[in-house]
C-alpha cells in the first residue's frame, strides 16, 4: 500500500547538489526528505571526479619514474600492475564514500529514500512505496555519459566513465572517442601506466579552452606517446579478433583491445515525468530562470541537470542559490563568469571568465593582455617544470579571464576566481607580496607584467624620475 508523506523540501538525487542542499536545509530547520535510486554520492564520487583523480595519482606516481635521471636518481621504466592500480583507484572512492553515506544524512535528520522520483503533479513525487507531497522540490539527477549514434557501437563492448573503473583485464591500446576534459585525462593517465592510448576528436582536443594554451597541453602529450587524431569524425565501430576496431571518415582503420567513449554528457531526465509538474526542458537540459526555478515556480533544478557548466563545485554552487531563496525566501541569481574549471592533466590546464578569444570579441581593442611564462619562476625551475604559461585579460583595470596551462594551474586559479568574483582591482593585486620561491609568484609577476611597460616605457615617468632626482633633495 502506497505511504503518503509530507515535507517542506524534497531534493531528487544523491549527488554534489542534492546532497548539499539536503545537508544544509536540515540543519536549519527543515523537513527534508532526500531521495535516491542509485549509489549515494552521485557520479563524481563514484564514476568521475574522484576515481578519475585517484587514477591521475597512480599514473603520475608511475611516470616519476621514467624522468628521475633528471634529480639525480636512477630512471627506469615502471613495473605497473594495473589491477593494483584499480584496487588503489577503489580504496580511494571507499574513504570518501562515508561523508555521502545515507547513515551520516540519516543522523543529521534527513530522511532518505533508496528509490527513484516520479513527478504525479506539481508537487507531488511517486518513490517506490511513497507518494511525497513537498512544498519546495530540488532536482538534482545530474548526468551520465552520452553515447553517440556511431554505426556498429550498440554490438561493441565499450567502456565508459561507469564502467572504465571496473575493468578485470588490463588493456593493451585504449582508443578513446572524445577529447573533452575526461577523455583527455584518461588518455594521459593510461599512457603513463604504459597502455598505448589513440585519442580520437571530431573537431580539437578541448575547443572550449583557450587554444594557445592547449598547444601546450597537446605537445605534452604527443611527448608522453599519445597518439591524437583530431578533425575526424568515428563513422565505424566494429568488434575484431584482438577486441574493436574503428573506422574513421577517412577510410582509416585503427585496432585496439578496449573502446572508451567520453563524447560528453547527457542529462538524467528520463525517470522524472517532468510534464505531469508542469516543467519545460530546453535543448541543453532542464529549463530555469537565473534563480534556478523550473517553469513550476515549486521546483528548482541544480548541478548538471540544467546543462551549462557541469562540474561538481557549479552543483555545489547552485545549492547555495537554492537554499538561500527556498529556505529564506531571498533573491539570488545564477552568475557564471567566476567559476573556474580545471583539466587535470600533466601540465593542468584552467581557465576562470573569458578567454582571449571571446574576450575580444567583447571587448575589442579595450582589451589588454599580460602573459607570463612558467619558465621563469624560480619555483618551476627548480621541479623541472616549466613547460607553461599564465594568461591574464585585463578591461579597464580589471580581469575579466585568465588562462593557465601548467604545474598546480589548478590550485592557481582558485586566486583568480577571487579576484574575478569580487572585482578586485589589478593595482590592489600588485601590492600584495608572494612568498618566494613558490608558484604562487606567477600570479604576481603575471601583473607585473602589465605593469612594466607603462613604468618601464614611459617618458611621462622617466622626466618625472629625472626631474626629482635633480631637485628633490
Amino acid at each position: 500500500m502506497e505511504q503518503n508523506i509530507k515535507t517542506d523540501i524534497l531534493v531528487i538525487g544523491a549527488g554534489s547538489g542534492g546532497l548539499s542542499v539536503a545537508a544544509a536545509a536540515v540543519q536549519m530547520g527543515a523537513d527534508v526528505i532526500l531521495l535516491e535510486g542509485n549509489r549515494m554520492g552521485g557520479d563524481c564520487l563514484n564514476f568521475g571526479c574522484v576515481p578519475s583523480k585517484a587514477l591521475l595519482s597512480a599514473a603520475k606516481a608511475a611516470h616519476a619514474f621514467r624522468g628521475a635521471d633528471a634529480f639525480g636518481t636512477k630512471s627506469q621504466t615502471p613495473q605497473v600492475n594495473y589491477q593494483a592500480v584499480l584496487s588503489h583507484v577503489a580504496d580511494i572512492i571507499s574513504k570518501i564514500e562515508p561523508h555521502d553515506s545515507q547513515e551520516r544524512f540519516e543522523a543529521l535528520g534527513v530522511k532518505v529514500i533508496r528509490e527513484y522520483g516520479r513527478f504525479i503533479s506539481d508537487r507531488e513525487v511517486d518513490a517506490g512505496p511513497y507518494r511525497i507531497k513537498a512544498r519546495r522540490i530540488v532536482i538534482a539527477t545530474g548526468s551520465s555519459a552520452f553515447v553517440p549514434p556511431i554505426e556498429g557501437l550498440p554490438e561493441v563492448p565499450y567502456l565508459t566513465n561507469e564502467t572504465l573503473f571496473e575493468l578485470q583485464n588490463t588493456p593493451s591500446h585504449l582508443i578513446i572517442i572524445g577529447g573533452g576534459p575526461i577523455g583527455v585525462e584518461m588518455a594521459q593517465a593510461h599512457r603513463r601506466l604504459g597502455i598505448n592510448v589513440t585519442l580520437l576528436e571530431a573537431v580539437k582536443i578541448l575547443p572550449r579552452d583557450d587554444p594557445e594554451l592547449v598547444g601546450v597541453l597537446e605537445n605534452k602529450l604527443r611527448e608522453e606517446g599519445v597518439a591524437i587524431r583530431q578533425e575526424i569524425k568515428v563513422a565505424k565501430v566494429s568488434k575484431s579478433e584482438n577486441g574493436v576496431e574503428v573506422k574513421l571518415s577517412n577510410g582509416e582503420k585503427i585496432g585496439g583491445s578496449h573502446l572508451l567513449v567520453a563524447a560528453g554528457r547527457r542529462v538524467n531526465l528520463e525517470k522524472l515525468n517532468l510534464s505531469a509538474a508542469g516543467i519545460r526542458r530546453s535543448e541543453k537540459g532542464i529549463q530555469v530562470n537565473a534563480n534556478l526555478k523550473t517553469t513550476n515556480s515549486r521546483v528548482y533544478a541544480i548541478g548538471d541537470v540544467i546543462g551549462g557548466l557541469q562540474f561538481t563545485h557549479v552543483a555545489a554552487y547552485h545549492a547555495g542559490i537554492v537554499l538561500r531563496s527556498s529556505l529564506f525566501g531571498l533573491p539570488s541569481g545564477v552568475k557564471n563568469g567566476h567559476i573556474p574549471y580545471v583539466t587535470f592533466t600533466e601540465p593542468e590546464l584552467a581557465q576562470v571568465g573569458f578567454t582571449e578569444e571571446l574576450a575580444r570579441v567583447k571587448y575589442g581593442k579595450k582589451l589588454a593582455v599580460s602573459r607570463f611564462s612558467y619558465d621563469q619562476n624560480d619555483r618551476a625551475t627548480a621541479e623541472r617544470s616549466t613547460e607553461g604559461i599564465i594568461k591574464i585579460l585585463i578591461y579597464r583595470g580589471r580581469v575579466v579571464g585568465v588562462s593557465i596551462v601548467g604545474r598546480q594551474a589548478g590550485e592557481l586559479i582558485n586566486f583568480w576566481a577571487f579576484v574575478i568574483a569580487n572585482g578586485v582591482k589589478l593595482s590592489n593585486i600588485a601590492r600584495m607580496v608572494s612568498a618566494y620561491p613558490t608558484l604562487g609568484e606567477i600570479n604576481k609577476r603575471v601583473v607585473g607584467n602589465y605593469y612594466a611597460p607603462r613604468l618601464f616605457e614611459s617618458e611621462t615617468v622617466k622626466r618625472l624620475v629625472r626631474f626629482v632626482q635633480k631637485w628633490v633633495p
